[in-house]
This record gives structure tokens, sequence and C-alpha cells, in this order.
């Protein structure tokens, strides 16, 4: 029997008491419970902005909490099984950002794949930590990268045994998982912390049938995104450590860039959203697999999709994967994911995660139903029967390995000098590409610029991808480092 009671929900409790009180607010925000501003009342409703409140003692800091944001964390440490859980109100970004600095300095060693999310990167620019890649394998009838075999990180564990920690992908955005129990090992045979980015994979804490989750697998750090699957509101995440942690370090990390007025609304979401999948959460995730199990079934069906799952699995790359990922390959029909992204939103009213130049992703979790399944299956067929065409010329690569040059936060801060996309090839690039979502660059800063990665953007750009990163916004012009070219 759980020595906390997770039927508790303390961040929301307060919140109830405190707007019973009825307190004349003479602090921020603003609004005053929504009177300086009807219109945010007619769109959120009087009891949502009602207790869009600040720090006050009655409902604790989150930058310091000793009362009930404390006892919301031990509560979500509990639930996740984690040595302590950390609030998070600027999304996993904030937790990606916070495990990497609290592990890297300035010149130090990690060692991560190259198809992290963009806040990966960003915390290096940050600390100025530098990068060594496990280069992960491709599906080359997927086009998507996969996991990180062991083999792989032991040798580039061996040829960088100076670094402070390897950060893990799990799962990938596609559903994909590597052996997360033996890279733990592995890296903490070598002194080495692990660190994990769960942006999707909350629900793993929840199901016996679904892949190992972060904490149970040893890892030091995982970042959770709790309103991805868990169901709390967006932006609202935690951070966990493991025993090898400092706890009040950890925070002290989190505190240099998290903000001081925390939203009360995301901590209440975060604090509920921990007690219905306590709960809750091992009944809804096992119908969220049977659910994305029939997606699957109905839209192979259709012919020119292929929705894939564990056969995927290989031991290796492909150590284990996400049933609750319904990801679907498109270039059989001779269309990019990205398209028939649009396609879904612009004639059929849905909206689904992302699409990307081969595949697209539907994400299921504890708030569908088998109905709006059948929609997007029936719109799937349809768009086969509307849109199909000879997938000749397409591209089918996602991934295009990098070459690093400098340090991420070395060429970020660099001299730079903007030239023409179509002129950049051999220069070296000082800032971010990406399509978004997912968010995993295809050119960070420090890497050498090539024609093929120039090509791929073009080509993203020109089938709908939404480009984001660069300073020019229409990616007409990109910054490389002044005098300097890849070859140097």
């Amino acid at each position: 029997m759980s020595k906390l009671s997770q039927k508790k929900a303390p961040i929301y409790e307060a919140l109830e008491r405190f707007r019973r009180m009825r307190v004349v607010p003479f602090d921020v925000p603003g609004h005053k419970h929504g009177r300086g501003n009807p219109e945010l009342v007619q769109l959120l409703g009087e009891k949502c902005v009602g207790i869009d409140v600040n720090s006050m003692k009655p409902l604790d800091n989150l930058c310091h909490p000793v009362s009930i944001i404390r006892e919301a964390e031990e509560l979500a440490a509990e639930a996740f099984g984690a040595s302590h859980a950390f609030l998070i109100v600027g999304g996993a970004t904030s937790a990606v950002q916070a495990m990497i600095l609290s592990c890297c300095k300035k010149n130090d060693k990690i060692i991560l794949p190259r198809n992290v999310h963009r806040s990966a990167l960003n915390s290096l620019v940050l600390c100025g930590a530098q990068p060594i890649y496990v280069k992960p394998d491709v599906k080359p009838s997927l086009g998507i990268s996969l996991g990180m075999k062991v083999s792989q990180v032991e040798q580039v564990i061996q040829k960088n045994l100076d670094a402070v920690a390897v950060l893990v992908n799990h799962p990938t955005y596609y559903g994909i998982c590597s052996d997360l129990r033996r890279i733990v090992k592995l890296a903490h045979a070598h002194g080495m912390k692990v660190l994990v980015d769960e942006a999707h994979g909350t629900h793993f804490y929840f199901s016996e049938n679904l892949p190992i989750s972060a904490m149970e697998a040893g890892a030091d750090m995982s970042s959770i995104s709790m309103h991805k699957s868990g169901g709390s509101l967006t932006q609202s995440s935690l951070l966990l450590i493991g025993n090898g942690m400092k706890e009040g370090y950890v925070r002290q990390i989190i505190n240099l860039n998290q903000t001081t007025s925390g939203s009360y609304l995301l901590l209440s979401s975060l604090d509920i959203s921990r007690r219905n999948l306590v709960l809750r959460g091992k009944e809804s995730f096992q119908k969220v697999i049977a659910l994305a199990e029939y997606a699957r079934d109905e839209i192979n069906k259709i012919g020119g999709y292929y929705a894939f799952s564990r056969e995927l699995i290989n031991g290796s790359s492909v150590y284990d994967f996400d049933t609750t990922k319904l990801s679907v390959h498109t270039l059989e029909l001779g269309l990019a994911g990205i398209e028939v992204y649009d396609i879904l939103r612009d004639e059929y009213d849905i909206q689904i995660e992302f699409g990307d130049i081969g595949n697209v992703l539907a994400y299921l979790s504890i708030g569908d139903r088998r109905q709006e399944v059948e929609r997007l299956v029936s719109a799937l067929s349809e768009v086969k029967r509307r849109y199909q065409k000879d997938k000749a010329g397409m591209l089918t690569q996602e991934y295009i390995d990098p070459h690093v040059i400098t340090t991420p936060q070395e060429s970020f801060y660099a001299e730079k000098e903007a030239v023409p996309l179509k002129q950049a090839a051999g220069r070296v690039c000082s800032e971010f590409v990406m399509c978004y979502p997912p968010g995993i660059p295809i050119l960070a800063p420090g890497e050498a610029v090539t024609q093929e990665i120039l090509d791929y953007i073009v080509y993203a750009k020109g089938k709908g991808c939404s480009m984001t990163g660069p300073e020019d916004s229409d990616i007409r012009f990109l910054n490389v480092l002044k005098g300097v070219t890849s070859s140097a």
C-alpha cells in the first residue's frame, strides 16, 4: 500500500479552498480574477481565471516549494518510481535543458543520437558542451532513423571515455525504443549519467504491455511530457531524477531558466493528471493500445499505406516498440507525409500530430474514441482514392548524417554572415533549420552544409513542411560562419 495517498491532489485542493475564500486581490495577475478582461472570462470561464493566481503562502512557491507543491512533487515521484519529481511549466523543453545543464558544463562531452529534439541541442548552445553523436541505423523502406544499438553506444563510449553523460530518446517520435536497460548499465559502468528524453513515454509508467520506463531502467534523469499522453494541460511536464542526482542542485538548475511565476492552471493540471493516471492509467492505456492496434489493422487493409508496429523489432536498433503510436508510411501512394497531413486537415477537418516527407503520426491517447479513429481510417481511404499518384522522384530519406565542425555554442555565437540558401554548400551553419513538428534539426549550429542537406530543405519546404529555426523566416538565406568553409 502506498505510503502517500495517491487519491490526493494537493494543489487542486488548495486552489479550491482558495476560491471559496473570496480573497480580495491586490497582487498579480492584473486581470483580478477576470474582472479587468471580460473577453478572457468569456473564453476561459470564471472558474478558470479565478484560479489563475500568483504564488502566496497558502499556495506555496514553485521555485522553493515547502508545502502543497512539495507534496505534489512527492506524490508524482512515487507514482513514477523516481527519487524526486519536479513540476515543470515550460514543457519538456525546459526539462531536457535542466537534465543537460545539471550534468554538463563547457567542453564536457555528451553522447547522444543526432535525431534529438531541438531542446537538447539548444542546451548545448547554452552550456558549451560538445556533442558526440551515435549514428543511428536507418530503415530504408521507411526512411526513418531507428534507435541506438548497444554496440554503437559502447563503441562511442570507448572512444570518448571522458564523456560525462549519455542521452537517449525513449521512445522516438515514431515509437521506436533502444535497449535502455543495457545502455544504462553500460554508461554507469563508465561513470556516465544517463539522461532520457521520455517526452513521448508518459504511458510507459502505467502499463505492463509497453516498453520499460526510464526510471525502471535505472536512468539518472528523465523528462516527461505529461501534456502529451498524460492528459495534462499543454506546456506542463515533469522532470524525474534517480538516487544518483542531488535534488537541491537540480532545482537550482531548473530555477536558472524556469519562470518565477509558475501557472497554477498548469501545476494543478499536473497534479490532477498524475492522480488520474495512478487511479485509471493502467486500464486507460490498455484501451489506447487496443485502439491503436485496431487502427493499424484497418489502415493496412486500405493498401498503399503501411502502419508499422512491433514487426520492426530486431533486438538491436529497434529493441522495442510503443504500440500506442500510430505511425503510417505514405510514400507508396506518391504522397509525402506532410501532404497527407495537409489534406486531412484542409479537406477532412482531421488534425494529426505531424507529417514529414514519408510518414504521418496520429497521436492516440486517453481521450480518443473508436468513432474518431473510424473517421480517420475512412478519410485515409478517400485520400488514397482521390490523391494517389506515381511515387517517382519522391525523397525517401528522413535522416542525413551530420558532419560536425565546431560545437553548437562556438558556432552559434561566432561572427556570421547570411548567404543565399542555394550558395551555402561547403559552409558551416551557425543556426538551426528544422521541420516542426517533430522539431529534430536538419541542420544545427556547427555542422557542415552539404548539397544533400540543401536539397532536402528545398524539397521539404516545397512539400509544405513548416520550417523553423533560421533568422530568415522565409529561409531564402542561411547564417554561416564568416570566412569559414566546412573543409577548413
